[in-house]
């Protein structure tokens, strides 16, 4: 897998998925998520996987169920997944169960340091499953999760051709 954009053949895909309440980003609480609409959020990301020569789809939900759909419909067509569920973060074992049969790379995002906020926001049963976790910058972390995957993607493309 070219992780640098060159290969004709099929681009990488990376999925990004938005939980509840993020439809909402822009208006709801500023001073926690700041001003950045969604759509500016993916904008961020799609500007990066664009350099990368990576391809995103976007779905958001404020659907538990909906979410779990679109994680299953990735497999064996998505490399990764990027997933900002919200506070169904702390919650939804269903999330976690659905992302832990995903074979591609996971990086979980939040906007905001959950570490930093309400106790019960401390704690993220997505974590477990996930390849790497970004917090706490903002619609910025969009664009980093993209360049993280590249970097886990090369890390697993050499581990691969030492085994050979």
């Amino acid at each position: 897998m070219n992780t640098e954009g060159g290969d004709s053949n099929r681009r990488v895909r990376i999925l990004i998925l938005s939980g509840a309440n993020l439809d909402l980003l822009g208006e709801r609480d500023p001073k926690i998520y700041g001003n950045a609409s969604l759509e500016e959020c993916i904008e961020s990301a799609r500007s990066e996987a664009y350099r990368l020569g990576f391809e995103v789809d976007h779905f958001q939900s404020n659907s538990e169920g909906d979410l779990i759909d679109a994680i299953h419909k990735a497999r064996g067509s998505c490399e990764a997944i990027v997933i900002n569920a919200g506070a169904l973060s702390h919650t939804s074992w269903a999330i976690h169960d659905a992302l832990a049969c995903f074979d591609g790379v996971v990086i979980e995002l939040h906007l905001s340091n959950p570490a930093a906020r309400e106790p019960f926001r401390h704690t993220s049963v997505i974590a477990g499953v996930a390849d790497g976790s970004i917090a706490g910058f903002g619609r910025s972390g969009y664009a980093i999760a993209i360049l993280g995957i590249n970097e886990l993607m090369k890390e697993t493309e050499r581990s691969e051709v030492g085994r050979g």
